[in-house]
């Protein structure tokens, strides 16, 4: 085939077929075997793309393991309701469920916190969001004193914003830099750097360092809760590429939040792979925050589990999407080692549930207490109160710590939903048997350190 019928990308555009990493390849064929005509078509028709999959005309499903007990709460309800009605229109979807703790995340069609969504052969990066593998882990520290293990631990964590600084890192394990390197989701620059720089850290929002006593034991318990931090962000925001390159040929009526990758592709099975190195990772975190505290209070650590409540869980090919949702199933975690953990506010007990799969909790349990109103909203509505005398009124008697040093009225107890309330509805709807509890001494949260913030602090400077 001479230059002037030689076939190139723009012809196969022209014949209706989108670019694809199979271009390459399928262009050097059709020119070293001059293709034409009948032969060109009858090659390229194993790379016609699919029709495109609808909606369902009507929302599989799902069951409701949530009771509204007022009139707030009816609200947040019907929306919860409204946003899983659309999400359970998306075609590759097969069951799912909602939990006490439930409430919206964004707009109609995503997810909400406390839902669980399970699909075929489909991973769905929208579903389990930003804050990949957000997770709690416990450590039983024994008869120490509680508050030696909130002091040791706030010298040893680090909430906020961004990474350590140089000198205050803590190593990468080289086996686990290698699988990130070897992922193309996780290998590059800005990813690795993130991934060494934001260990040992917790960042901000609702993720939270508790120091409590077990009521069964007496032994003091540390609990962490936070996320995979900068990596997971990162590579959340890789997944949604992808999955919304898929839906633009495979479901165009699919809206962006719930677009998928199939995992039988090449790009889902190393997406799969990567987020079980986030896991990895997020789980490393949590060790080393434990074990700093543990070095530098000079205490062994007696006993240690820890569970997602973020992530998503493969059974064969159906994947299940838990944006909020503790596993109580043992099959969702490899490495189970205890009990589940179930915080609920920084004055209540962390509540420590064991539990069966039913045909409507899909063998999850709540997360946590869950909120009927925005952070803006609660704030918006506590105006006419001084913040410090908000957090004194709510956090009597315990060791409330902020690490920015500003208070954070959007964490605290009255920010969330009643714990009474979830509790009594996990018994009520058989999400768990509360087999202990952690009553609380003392913790220590991000607080609102966008008060002084880099550029707030700037801009301060400029208006004197």
């Amino acid at each position: 085939m001479n230059e002037e019928t030689k076939i190139t990308g723009k012809d196969i555009r022209a014949l209706g077929f989108p670019p694809g990493a199979w271009y390459k390849e399928a262009l050097q064929h059709i020119n070293d075997n001059s293709l034409q005509g009948e032969a060109l078509h009858n090659y390229l028709e194993q790379f016609k793309l699919p029709d495109p999959i609808a909606l369902f005309d009507v929302p599989k499903k799902f069951a409701k393991n949530i009771e509204a007990e007022h009139i707030l709460e009816e609200d947040n309800v019907e929306k919860v309701v409204a946003t899983m009605n659309a999400v359970m229109r998306t075609p590759t979807v097969v069951d799912g469920a909602i939990m006490p703790d439930a409430c919206p995340a964004g707009p109609l069609g995503t997810i909400p916190v406390g839902g669980v969504v399970a699909t075929k052969n489909a991973i769905h990066p929208g579903m389990h969001s930003a804050d990949i593998c957000c997770s709690v882990m416990l450590s039983d520290f024994g008869n120490v004193s509680p508050k030696a293990i909130l002091d040791a631990a706030h010298a040893s964590t680090h909430f906020g914003p961004g990474g350590r600084a140089r000198g205050e890192q803590f190593k990468m394990p080289e086996s686990l830099k290698t699988a990130f390197e070897n992922n193309p989701y996780l290998g590059y620059q800005k990813s690795m750097s993130m991934a060494q720089e934001h260990l040992g850290t917790q960042g901000d929002g609702n993720h939270f360092l508790y120091v409590g006593k077990s009521k069964n034991t007496g032994h003091t318990v540390m609990v962490t809760h936070h996320g995979s931090r900068g990596p997971g962000a990162l590579l959340y925001k890789k997944g949604m590429t992808i999955a919304n390159k898929f839906k633009n040929y495979l479901s165009p009526d699919t809206l962006s939040q719930n677009a998928w990758i199939p995992f039988d592709s090449e790009e889902g099975k190393l997406y799969w792979e990567a987020l079980q190195l986030i896991r990895e990772w997020t789980k490393l975190n949590h060790e080393i925050i434990h074990k700093s505290t543990s070095d530098l209070v000079g205490e062994k650590i007696i006993n240690r589990f820890w569970n997602e409540h973020n992530f998503v869980f493969k059974d064969g090919d159906i994947f299940y999407h838990a944006k909020g949702a503790t596993p109580l199933d043992p099959k969702y975690m490899p490495d189970i080692t205890g009990p589940r953990i179930i915080p609920l506010n920084m004055a209540e007990p962390i509540l420590i549930v064991e539990g069966e799969t039913t045909k409507t909790n899909l063998g999850f349990a709540p997360h946590g207490a869950g909120r009927n109103m925005s952070r803006s909203q609660h704030k918006r509505n506590n105006e006419h109160i001084a913040d410090d005398i908000i957090f004194k009124q709510e956090t009597e008697g315990l060791d409330i710590r902020f690490f920015s040093n500003e208070i954070d009225i959007s964490e605290l107890p009255s920010a969330y939903k009643s714990a009474a309330s979830v509790r009594s509805q996990i018994e009520q709807f058989g999400l768990g048997e509360i087999v202990d509890e952690i009553l609380p001494y003392g913790c220590i949260m991000a607080g609102d350190w966008q008060v002084n913030a880099p550029w707030r602090k700037k801009r301060r400077r400029r208006n004197k």
